[in-house]
């Protein structure tokens, strides 16, 4: 007897883990394929690194040695509101991974009740008040027969890792953005320096021209063409001040600070770029945020198709009651007051004129929707690679021409200086030579502060610090874990 008994209880196992797994009409999930390069295209100076060779990690910016930069990034880290909204919308995708998860469970719920009855009075009797406790205890569970839920479940956990690497391209974008702002404020700073020399040369140029005039070497007309060069080159260097302000707001904002209490000291450009190893474009699919973001969406929406799916068939769910119910209440916990039920339901849909088929021609059509979009992420993000990686190359020869240019027109200025005061050649030929060197010296500038804009963006295009194998840290499960702040 005793062994039919150990075989009945194992069966029931065996029939409730059936019931557990069940089946799922998701199909196999496979990463899309991407025609993906062994190497970016040739760029003079840089290394080919290996996956975890120089990788950027963390706080990127640190790379520029910038205690200044350091100060700004920790202050968008902590009090960016873009990156505040992304933050709440991650929790918000975990939050219902919970809820899908609860529906892998049975439901329990309880409607304690008094009720006091009394029926009409006939003519051979007279009705009694009768009071009836009743404490029920109902539960129900939907059989996951046919992987609805378990696909809800995933779906539902794969959004949320999408949801976290839309977190990190948030956290990216805000602190490039921050970056390329910082270094613009330094560059107008450099331009500012530029303009003030430029003022006073052209201020001892105006006194020199003053002297001359006044003992009849000159005409009126060079002191007239020097004073008008020295108030241009003042008005520029007072323009600046305006570019300045805005990107010194804008920098406010990204750090989640109010305009009138934030400030950037006074500093020209002298931050180098720095030598970022592109590594190979394979290990892009796992660097960049927006990619994995993509590729999540595209699991998702093919769990999707297996809830889709599995509305063509029964639900099942298992219904129990038990409870008491008595009119005297110091009897109702007790054996003759006892009540129960157990019952199994089946809910199947026999005609929907087509709803069913065209919800999973929708899931199918969204799948191949992100399919497209996650090669087109994948795509783009190959182009800023290269872009900023030809930007970089042509640069640094550009910069190297420029100085050379800055040089030579240092030297044309300084003939032509010496051949009007001997009287050889007139004030038009200084002008010229003044002119051609501070176009020559702020073009420079904004070579370098273009070199940096690229190093920056470089690295944003690259994923920054980040790997998609942090998504496996916090992939939606329940439990306590919050997406860090910095």
């Amino acid at each position: 007897m005793l062994p039919m008994k150990n075989q009945l209880r194992n069966s029931l196992f065996i029939l409730l883990g059936l019931l557990l797994a069940g089946c799922s009409f998701s199909p196999k999930y496979k990463r899309p394929a991407m025609d993906v390069p062994a190497n970016y295209k040739k760029t003079d100076g840089w290394k080919a690194a290996q996956p975890s060779d120089d990788v950027l990690r963390g706080k990127w910016w640190t790379a520029f040695n910038d205690p200044e930069l350091d100060r700004i990034e920790a202050q968008v880290g902590a009090s960016n509101q873009t990156v505040a909204v992304a933050a709440a919308n991650y929790l918000s995708a975990r939050a219902v991974v919970k809820q899908a998860q609860s529906q892998l469970f049975p439901t329990i719920g309880t409607n304690p009740s008094v009720t006091r009855t009394k029926l009409a009075t006939t003519a051979n009797a007279i009705s009694i008040p009768v009071t009836q406790f009743s404490l029920p205890v109902d539960a129900s569970w939907e059989l996951d027969f046919w992987g609805s839920i378990r696909n809800t479940v995933k779906a539902s956990k794969l959004e949320a890792q999408a949801t976290l690497a839309d977190l990190e391209n948030a956290r990216l974008s805000v602190h490039a953005e921050a970056a390329a702002d910082y270094f613009q404020i330094r560059s107008l700073d450099e331009q500012k320096e530029i303009l003030n020399t430029t003022v006073e040369a052209y201020r001892e140029s105006l006194k020199l021209t003053k002297v001359r005039f006044d003992t009849g070497i000159v005409s009126d007309e060079d002191v007239a063409q020097a004073e008008t060069q020295l108030d241009t080159a003042a008005a520029q260097a007072t323009d600046i001040g305006i570019q300045r302000a805005q990107f010194e707001h804008a920098l406010a904002v990204l750090a989640g600070q109010p305009a009138p209490v934030f400030s950037v000291p006074y500093a020209p450009l002298k931050t180098k770029p720095v030598p970022v190893p592109p590594g190979i474009p394979s290990a892009l699919l796992e660097r960049r945020p927006d990619i994995a973001a993509a590729e999540r969406r595209v699991a998702e929406a093919n769990a999707q198709i297996g809830v889709a799916r599995a509305a063509f068939f029964p639900t099942v769910t298992l219904n129990a009651q038990a409870g008491y119910a008595s009119i005297d209440i110091s009897k109702l916990i007790s054996g003759p007051s006892l009540l129960w039920s157990v019952g199994i339901t089946a809910a199947e849909t026999l005609f929907d004129a087509g709803k069913r088929q065209g919800v999973t021609d929708q899931a199918w059509a969204s799948y191949k929707g992100t399919v497209a979009s996650y090669r087109q992420t994948v795509l783009t993000s190959f182009q800023e690679v290269e872009d900023n990686l030809s930007t970089l190359r042509i640069l640094a020869r550009e910069l190297k021409q420029q100085d050379a240019a800055v040089d030579s027109s240092q030297r044309y200025l300084d003939i032509a200086s010496k051949r009007y005061k001997l009287g050889i050649d007139n004030y038009l030929s200084v002008i010229t030579a003044q002119a051609i060197l501070l176009n020559n010296r702020r073009t420079a500038a904004t070579l370098r502060l273009n070199q940096m804009n690229a190093t920056v963006l470089l690295i944003k295009a690259l994923g920054g610090g980040w790997e998609a194998s942090q998504l496996t840290q916090h992939s939606g499960r329940s439990g306590t874990g919050k997406p860090r702040v910095n």
